[in-house]
């Protein structure tokens, strides 16, 4: 009897701990953006509904595409006042050419870049030789003591990294792809 109460309570015991881990993360986070020399690859903020796009869109018209939802425009502005607390600033931040991760950028950090390597891979192999060498390439041109936010899609950083995030979730990575930290920006 008491051995099933202990593993009852081992098993239950780092669910306790989760509220306590929440914030260290975000400040661990944090920490290892401002050391630089990484990227935090984001993925966009909350959808509509749906998996990838209706047949059919077109990359220049938001209408025709899977956008932010009211929760991920609210999640993205969330996110702008999260690395603003902190007097986070990244040197620059790039974007998928997707309307939803434009977005995301724009209402957390007021502008973006468009870059093809961030653009979405749904549906298509694993990331192309060319495409990880160019994000390789963009990490190493990252100097110490700077960051850049590369926003784009699920199936793009679980390509690069090997890791799942959800919606308006990130990964910090650092030259060679690894992963350093995650985390979300609260809402």
């Amino acid at each position: 009897m008491n051995r099933r109460r202990d593993f009852i309570f081992l098993a239950a015991g780092p669910l306790l701990l989760l509220p306590a881990h929440a914030q260290p993360a975000a400040e661990a986070m944090a920490d290892r953006l401002r050391a630089g020399r990484c990227a935090l690859m984001w993925r966009h903020g909350q959808t509509t509904p749906g998996v990838g796009d209706p047949p059919g869109f077109e990359l220049s018209q938001c209408g025709t595409q899977r956008n932010l939802s009211d929760a991920g425009r609210a999640q993205s502005r969330a996110a702008g006042d999260w690395f603003r607390s902190r007097k986070l600033a990244p040197r620059a931040v790039r974007s998928s050419a997707w309307c939803r991760c434009r977005d995301t950028a724009d209402l957390a950090f007021g502008a973006h870049e468009a870059w093809a390597p961030l653009n979405s891979s749904f549906g298509q192999a694993p990331v192309a030789p060319e495409v990880r060498a160019q994000l390789l390439a963009g990490l190493a041109r990252i100097p110490a003591g700077a960051f850049e936010v590369w926003v784009t899609h699920q199936v793009n950083i679980t390509a690069f990294t090997g890791e799942s995030v959800s919606m308006g979730e990130a990964v910090v990575v650092d030259r060679d792809g690894r992963v350093l930290a995650r985390g979300g920006f609260g809402a």
